[in-house]
Parts: structure tokens; sequence; C-alpha cells
């Protein structure tokens, strides 16, 4: 078997997304999706580069063809490269599952567990709103809620005001759906290292199951800082494109959860290693999966695969993204999601019904401080 054709994809639904369809010569096809939100035309740009690399390749040498997209341009670049090569190396999985007649998490060593836990978001701009928001999902059968701070319409976002307003929600939320839910709060890399320390201090007695993404990442070693004095959780990692970059995070054990993105980091072929790293310093999994129904798919069969795997993020269920034009057999039951038994990824794709979602590109949004300097989204 052999690569004939690879084609990166842009598409605008409930936010933009990026796939990759890649063809063969036996008639077999497989699907990728990139991650990189508000830069998609910049690594569907790195595909089409990549392509010619592929093409004529056997689909089935998934890790060598790794190292040739990753090295084959001899400057060591980023996350529009690693993204790129995530959607590509996802896609060449789908297809050997496919030849082979087997679910992919069957390529990786088979099912450790039978179902995947899962948060959804909720959201309110305030401490009230969000209660009423976590009483819907939790009444539609989510075990796990998962926020964010939030700004005003304006934009404006202060780290003392978001402090005291998470931690009033906290209050509200573990007041009045009890110590079963496991909630968790998404800090956007927004926080000074003394703001993340007076945040998770308040937040201990409420029992977190983690702060997401505290501090920036640029420079990891700064989370050994927030390390050393709190006891809540720490998740990071979701901006991270390879092991690299993830190298002091797991080595230093400066988090107790890696937010691997699996349409970032380099696929399934990086994102195993990254896992069996962790695993080696008790460092469960938490995946990054904020897209579309494709990283959903390869999030689930990674962490059915990887024993070290805490829960998954699912802003969108089954059925719920994309459903007229990529089709779904894996399912959501009670807060968990259960897979098919279908070969490579488990989806079905209308690759001509995809253009019925025209793509626009969006910027993310902006946010600023009281004083006009800019702050992360």
């Amino acid at each position: 078997m052999k690569i004939t054709k690879v084609t990166p994809i842009l598409v605008k639904e409930w936010r933009t997304m990026l796939f990759v369809k890649i063809e063969t010569d036996e008639g077999i096809t497989g699907v990728g999706e990139a991650g990189l939100t508000s830069r998609e035309k910049a690594v569907a740009g790195m595909v089409d580069a990549l392509g010619p690399l592929v093409i004529g390749q056997d689909p089935f040498r998934s890790e060598h063809l790794w190292q040739l997209m990753w090295r084959g341009g001899f400057h060591p670049s980023g996350q529009a490269l690693s993204s790129a090569i995530a959607a590509i190396d996802i896609a060449l999985w789908d297809i050997k599952g496919k030849a082979l007649g087997v679910p992919v998490y069957q390529l990786l060593g088979g099912r450790v567990r039978d179902k995947v836990d899962c948060y959804c978001h909720i959201g309110g701009a305030t401490p009230a709103a969000l209660l009423e928001a976590a009483r819907l999902r939790r009444a539609e059968g989510w075990n796990c809620l998962r926020w964010s701070s939030h700004s005003r319409q304006d934009g404006l976002y202060e780290p003392i005001k978001a402090i005291s307003e998470t931690v009033e929600g906290y209050r509200l939320l573990r007041g009045e759906l009890g110590p079963e839910v496991e909630l968790c709060f998404d800090a956007h890399t927004r926080m000074s290292v003394p703001d993340a320390v007076r945040l998770c201090r308040q937040l201990e007695p409420y029992r977190p199951m983690f702060v997401e993404d505290p501090l920036r990442v640029e420079n990891p070693e700064s989370y050994r800082r927030l390390r050393d004095q709190t006891a809540v959780p720490i998740a990071a990692g979701e901006q991270l494109g390879t092991k690299w970059q993830f190298r002091s995070l797991i080595e230093e054990e400066l988090i107790d959860y890696a937010r691997v993105d699996m349409c970032i980091a380099g696929g399934f072929t990086e994102a195993h290693k990254i896992a069996g790293w962790c695993e080696t310093h008790f460092i469960d999994l938490a995946v990054h999966n904020p897209i579309g129904p494709v990283s959903t798919a390869a999030c689930l069969h990674l962490n059915l695969a990887t024993p070290n795997m805490l829960v998954q993020e699912l802003p969108r269920r089954p059925g719920e993204s994309l459903a007229d034009v990529i089709v779904s057999e894996h399912r959501w039951e009670g807060g968990w999601l259960v897979a098919s038994d279908a070969p490579g990824l488990g989806l079905e794709v209308d690759w001509e019904g995809l253009e019925r979602y025209p793509f626009v590109h969006e910027n993310l949004p902006i946010y600023h401080r009281e004083d006009g300097s800019f702050t992360n989204w």
C-alpha cells in the first residue's frame, strides 16, 4: 500500500477546524485533525509542505514517517509543524486500523479499560450562573465539570477578581453537588506565580480534581515555584507539541496530570511515547480535546490503551458536532465515552459534505488588564 494524496480541509462549525484526508492506492482513506485554533491556515500550509515527503510511502511506517516529517526540514520547528504532523499521523493510524480490520486502540496494545471518564464545559458570568449551569449538566449525567474564569464583555480580565469569583464558584458547587462530582478549573495560563499560589491555596478545602494551566508554559520550570506552595493537583501541557517540550514537566514531576493534545503533540506516535514517559513518574493523562469529532475519537483510542489516564475533555458528545458528515459509532453514557469496535478511528466521513461548512477565519478573543496591557485569553 502507498500513500497517493494528502489534503488539508478547513471547516467552520461551532468553531474552526482543520482535518486532513490521506488517500492510498488501495482505496483506504484516513482522517486526521490538527489543533492550533486560529492558526489553521498556517498549519494547512505545513500539511501541504509535508505532503510530498509522505506521498509514495507505506502508511504502515508511521514511526519512520514521523521522524521524516519532523526532521526532514533540518530546522527543528514548533507547534505549527507538530500540529500538521499530528493530523497526518492520526490519519495514518486510521488507515492501519482499517487495513487490518481493528480499532486503533488494538494497535496501541489493546484496551486497558472499558470506558473513559469525561468532563464537560460549564460557564456563567457570575458564581450563581455557574451553579445553575452545573445543575443542568449534572442532571444530564456528567460526573466531572470544568469551567474557566470570565472577562467582562469588553475583554477586561483582572486576576484578583477572578480568584475571588473562582473560589466562590467552588464553594457553591461543592456545597450543592457534594464530594462525588469532580470539579476542574482552567486558569488558561493567565496568572502570575503569586496569583496562582493564592488561588490554589484558597481552593484546597474544596478538593479540586485539578487546576489547569495556571501559568504560561514557555518556561515550564516556573511550575516548580507553584508546586512547592500548594497541595492542589496541577495539570498542564495543552500547548506543548513534542516529548522534548514536556521533558522538564515530567522529569522534574512539576505536574500531576499531563494535558497532552493529540492534535498538537504529534498524533498517536508522539502522544503514546509521552504517555509512557508519564507513567514512569506516576503522572496521569488528562487529554486536551477542545475541537472536533476526529480529535475526540483519537483521544478515546489513546485513553483506552493507556493505563495512566484520568479523564478526557469532551466539549461535544458524539453526534453533537458535524454529525451529518462525520458519523461516529462511539457513544456517551452517563459521563463516560464508550468505543465501538469499528476499525481505525471508528468514523465514517462524507468528504463532499464537509463543503457545507465553509471555513471562516476567526481570531481568538483578546483580553486585557485594567491598565490596558495584554493578557492571555
